[in-house]
């Protein structure tokens, strides 16, 4: 399974890198607008860091409009995938970008219908909101489910990539079904590595360590 970050800071990201942990990065408007800087250079330094798929959303609304922030925005880098919201403008966006060679990410899905035609539409990436589905009392993991067994069904290319990740079991979950990615945030990522054994083991190896004899 590929990890993604999903997050525009550059430090979080720096840090996450550096372990080697992550494979892409999603960004969307609302973590763009944290950072406070112009989206075309933070997209470009992102890039700089890390050699794999980085999601840069669109904000027009209509097919037109989307096909041409599109094209501008993997004029930053060869990296760059264009995410679009799964709205029938941004289906049509995606059938168009994705004749022209340009890799899409379509987001804010929240059911298997709707990754169906995605899908359809030859999108790159479909990114499920698994936390978003939790929060309104659906069950957003049977909807990975589905989309996987659908997608294998027909032999569809398009990667799975679980979002809107708020704990370590959305990602176990997302593995188990064989979902293509998992994108979390910087705080998921680390909670990943943690386990209270772990550092209770360790305590203990270190403090026994200390017991030893000191050379001279």
């Amino acid at each position: 399974m590929k990890l993604f970050l999903d997050s525009a800071n550059l430090t979080e990201i720096r840090d996450a890198a550096a372990m080697g942990l992550i494979d892409g990065v999603t960004t969307n408007p609302s973590l763009v607008a944290k950072e406070g800087r112009p989206f075309a250079q933070l997209i470009a330094d992102i890039c700089r860091i890390v050699d794999g798929p980085i999601s840069a959303e669109v904000t027009a609304v209509d097919a037109e409009g989307i096909v041409r922030e599109g094209r501008e925005l993997v004029k930053i880098h060869h990296n760059v995938v264009v995410k679009v919201p799964l709205i029938p403008e941004g289906l049509k966006a995606v059938r168009q970008l994705s004749r022209e060679g340009i890799k899409t990410n379509v987001t804010l899905c929240f059911s298997s219908t709707q990754a169906l035609l995605a899908a359809k539409a030859g999108a790159s990436f479909i990114s499920p909101f698994v936390g978003r589905l939790d929060d309104i009392s659906e069950q957003g993991m049977d909807v990975i489910k589905q989309i996987v067994t659908i997608y294998r069904n027909y032999g569809f290319s398009t990667q799975v990539l679980v979002a809107s990740v708020r704990h370590p079991l959305h990602v176990v979950e997302g593995a188990m079904l064989g979902a293509h990615v998992a994108t979390m945030p910087y705080a998921v990522l680390m909670q990943l590595a943690k386990h209270p054994l772990t550092d209770i083991g360790l305590k203990k190896f270190l403090a026994d360590w200390e017991k030893l004899p000191k050379t001279v």
